[in-house]
């Protein structure tokens, strides 16, 4: 285990917060609950039918869980009448929403927005898009955010590059095709997340094919514009682009392709052009940097709730959860 998540870990205990597992009738979500309380690192509400999650949990201590059918909910009514009147204007009858509200990860995301829990993490077996469609339809965008995301966050052993070798790679799993004001959003908001997870000031790279110019694309133009916006937006980051990879991360590289640039070497946090490419790029880094990645995780949502891999492993969810509780912490 890379040394950021010990700290995520250590963080995470310091303001231990409660978050939900949707899935809680699957038998990684009962694993990692079982491990995220021996750790002490959050309280859990598993969400599914007692019966069966007891069944499943033969042989591992999760007592200290809190289990909830959603149907036998004293809430469940409550929850309903509130989506009800939510979602009023996009046609929501109150017997849809009763049935909405047997959905796991609906009822979840209401515990969270109404306080009763800190985040969700789901996705083991719900695919990403009713993940962020239940989180979008209830706890709804975060204020200071114009676009919903997501990000890595990469680990490279023995890595001179980023910050000690971590890094944010955004959005490397939900926006297929930004155009420029998009990938302005999911430039600042990365640089956010890193501030915020990896504890350091972010130096954020826009990506591309081509340094300050070298190439003439439509392509490359795009990616010029959104550094011209983000740059506008957020005069304060230390953010650059157009860069290639080298020109960002590689000192003597990014001086000679770009010496009037302060970020051009040292860059922490790379924005990819479209999902095409971050989601090669995580993959290049996890499969032959032998990179630890842990996401995608969400950004841009008022409260966060995280989506996972169906591949995923406990020790995956134990992760993901203990990345929630920090972003709980930082909301």
């Amino acid at each position: 285990m890379s040394q950021f998540l010990d700290r995520i870990k250590e963080r995470a205990m310091m303001d231990k917060k409660t978050i939900v597992l949707a899935e809680g009738e699957e038998i990684r979500s009962i694993e990692a609950a079982a491990k995220v309380l021996e750790e002490g690192i959050a309280n859990i509400i598993l969400l599914g039918d007692e019966k069966v999650i007891a069944e499943k949990a033969a042989g591992l201590d999760i007592s200290a869980a809190t289990i909830i059918n959603p149907i036998n909910s004293d809430k469940y009514q409550a929850f309903a009448e509130q989506f009800c009147e939510m979602r009023k204007a996009k046609g929501m009858t109150m017997d849809k929403a009763l049935e909405t509200m047997k959905n796991t990860l609906y009822f979840g995301c209401m515990l969270v927005k109404n306080g009763d829990a800190d985040g969700m993490v789901a996705g083991a077996v719900n695919s990403t898009s009713n993940v962020l469609r239940s989180a979008l339809q209830t706890v709804k965008t975060a204020p200071d955010a114009k676009l919903v995301s997501a990000f890595f966050v990469i680990c490279v052993p023995d890595c001179e590059y980023g910050h000690n070798g971590t890094f944010v790679f955004g959005d490397s799993g939900l926006v297929m095709n930004p155009n420029a004001e998009e990938l302005s959003e999911i430039a600042i908001s990365s640089a956010k997340s890193f501030k915020a997870l990896v504890e350091a000031e972010p130096n954020v790279a826009l990506l591309s094919f081509s340094t300050y110019g070298s190439a003439k694309d439509p392509l490359v133009d795009k990616v010029v514009e959104a550094t011209k916006l983000a740059k506008e937006k957020r005069p304060d980051l230390s953010l650059d682009g157009e860069l290639q990879l080298d020109a960002a991360i590689v000192e003597s590289v990014g001086k000679s392709k770009a010496p009037e640039s302060t970020v051009a070497g040292k860059a922490n946090v790379l924005v990819f052009p479209d999902l095409n490419a971050g989601n090669i790029g995580y993959k290049l880094a996890q499969r032959l940097g032998k990179a630890e990645a842990y996401g995608p995780i969400t950004q841009g949502i008022a409260k966060p709730i995280n989506d996972l891999s169906r591949g995923c492993s406990s020790d995956d969810i134990v992760g993901v959860v203990a990345i929630t509780c920090v972003q709980a912490q930082n909301q």
